[in-house]
């Protein structure tokens, strides 16, 4: 029997539900269950496939209630769920649309005339996604959704600590009979996750690096395709000449929507000496307007802290930098109000890259900022880091930020806003460094990674070709 995981309610930091693993042998069960489905929704076409994803698109609208209450229980904060409905129902449709075409089995001629190639593509039978706890339903459904229209089955382990959101979820998908049968959410901590990684033919998780690296070495162990998509510590560049009111503005957005429990978040700010103290006293300004979430959901902007063990980085990592010299202009500690953790937006200065805060991702509302003299320097800032995700970058002239974009080294640069590939799905991007591995989940790579392609060759004329052993 699998021993029971107790889950803290992030508001009031009470254990007030409890979920229970798999044990193994089910799990294998499962996951070979869904493996044979695969292959009648495989048949059912792609036409097939669209057909049940609006499907459940209409089930999900239909219990929106419970479902909301459910992510808004994970998580504590209630305006960033409402998004994330609105954001998973809007990548259904936006994957139906795309998928035709995308999709489509091709002719192509090749170098010796008399030899046709017809390409086509299967897909992988059985997906395995892995995913966390600061975006519980759009991040367990980002992969997914391509993947099913690939034709794959797919069985996805969202964070223990956010699982309350499965439930209704799962009612909506058992609803639909094409769906029940190759789409599966099974609760679990990292146990569970590694076993769903032995027995998938493909895994997509998102995470830590620490965590990343197990999954991405069990996966090559077994041969199988891992798409990882792990830490970042993003930096935005200002520079002289940017607009202060609209950097300030996105900076704060980039720095502190949902709490800055995001990969994408703006964790790193360089700002040129020429306009560093205005572009200090704008963002302050800004960030005090800001209030948490307490005592209701609809009290403020800022919700809590949702992991136990991310208040204690981040208590953390603002103690490392205020014993270090960094200046506290706003926020700078983690209050414990309710039973939960909290932390107001958090505007540092007087930072430098021996500190945590500048060094190792935070994963909270926290804002350093430094100053630059030179484009040049600015960018071996942005630069010095092990992570390579995404970044931004600020200028009156467009020309002059993409030239500074075009030397960083992360996978998606936002020009006079942040965290952008947030809301903008259509551009491949590739994690650098040690932000992760594997094909771009934006764009139309995030569908076709999940089919491996076959070339048929086809001999169209009979003459006597040259690489043949003459046998007559």
């Amino acid at each position: 029997m699998s021993k029971p995981i107790e889950i803290r309610n992030p508001r009031t930091g009470k254990y007030d539900y409890v979920i229970i693993p798999p044990p193994p042998k089910l799990l294998i069960q499962q996951c070979n269950r869904l493996r044979r489905a695969q292959q009648s929704w495989l048949r059912l076409g792609l036409e097939g496939r669209i057909e049940a994803l609006q499907q459940w698109k209409q089930a999900i609208i239909s219990g929106r209630d419970k479902l909301t209450e459910a992510l808004v229980a994970d998580t504590g904060r209630l305006s960033i769920s409402v998004m994330e409905i609105d954001s998973f129902l809007s990548s259904i449709d936006r994957w139906c649309k795309l998928a035709p075409k995308l999709l489509e089995e091709t002719e192509k001629e090749t170098a010796v005339p008399f030899i046709k190639l017809e390409q086509t593509a299967v897909p992988y039978p059985l997906v395995g996604v892995i995913s966390p706890w600061n975006f519980p339903l759009l991040l367990s459904t980002i992969d997914t959704i391509p993947a099913l229209l690939a034709g794959c089955a797919v069985i996805v382990k969202p964070s223990e600590i956010t699982p309350r959101f499965m439930a209704p979820l799962l009612a909506t998908i058992n609803a639909i009979p094409q769906l029940r049968d190759i789409l599966s959410f099974v609760e679990g901590g990292g146990e569970t996750g590694a076993a769903i990684v032995q027995n998938v033919d493909l895994v997509c998780f998102t995470g830590s690096v620490a965590t990343g690296r197990k999954v991405g070495e069990a996966a090559a162990k077994r041969f199988i395709p891992a798409f990882l998509e792990l830490g970042g510590k993003d930096p935005a560049i200002v520079l002289a000449s940017a607009d202060l009111e609209l950097a300030t503005s996105a900076i704060l957005w980039g720095s502190v929507v949902n709490t800055g429990q995001s990969c994408l978040s703006i964790e790193r700010i360089y700002v040129a000496n020429f306009i560093f103290e205005q572009f200090v006293e704008r963002l302050v300004a800004k960030a005090e307007r800001l209030q948490l979430a307490y005592p209701t959901v609809e009290s403020g902007e800022i919700g809590p802290i949702i992991a136990e063990r991310q208040a204690a980085i981040i208590s953390d990592h603002l103690l490392d930098a205020l014993e270090k010299g960094a200046v506290v202009h706003c926020g700078g500690k983690v209050e414990d109000s309710g039973g939960g953790w909290w932390c107001r937006p958090t505007v540092l200065t007087q930072v430098n890259h021996e500190m945590k805060v500048m060094t190792e991702e935070t994963f909270g509302p926290i804002m350093p900022v430094m100053p630059f003299s030179t484009p040049e320097e600015a960018i071996n800032l942005a630069n010095d880091t092990i992570y390579g995700l995404s970044a931004a970058v600020f200028a009156q002239d467009e020309t002059k930020a993409l030239a500074v974009a075009q030397h960083i080294d992360a996978g998606a640069i936002s020009i006079n806003d942040a965290a952008l590939t947030a809301l903008i799905h259509e551009g491949e991007k590739n994690s650098f460094k040690f932000s992760g591995l594997g094909g771009s989940r934006m764009g139309p790579a995030a569908i076709t990674r999940f089919m491996r392609k076959k070339a048929f060759l086809i001999k169209t004329k009979s003459i006597a070709d040259p690489w043949w052993f003459n046998t007559q």
